[in-house]
């Protein structure tokens, strides 16, 4: 296995951010870690195929969004909340405020 290289916070930029959270599978991706936690690759299945999962959780860990801990084989993700919320106050938990409401309107307009 390759060794997984995560950026500093001091190399996490604000367009690389907007760009990571403006797919919807990495913005699912990001609002179930932040809302329940650090999570195994595998709990993901649902959302994509093995390979575009694997596209979006190097996106995202590239630009700083996720952190992944390898135990063995397994590998688990969680957002770097604090670190983030640290360098860009409020951004994460508003863009993802943004997605749930956004979501209920659509849901609603069904």
């Amino acid at each position: 296995m390759r060794s997984i290289i995560h950026p500093g916070m001091t190399d996490v930029a604000l367009e690389q951010l907007f760009y990571a959270l403006s797919d919807n599978t990495r913005l699912k991706i990001v609002e179930r870690l932040y809302k329940s936690g650090e999570q195994q690759c595998k709990s993901f299945d649902t959302l994509a195929s093995k390979a575009a999962l694997s596209h979006h959780f190097k996106v995202l860990r590239e630009t700083g969004v996720i952190w992944v801990r390898e135990e063995g084989r397994k590998r688990f993700l969680s957002v770097r909340a604090k670190e983030l919320d640290q360098k860009f106050p409020s951004l994460l938990e508003t863009v993802i405020e943004c997605k749930v409401k956004n979501d209920a309107e659509i849901h609603s307009q069904k």
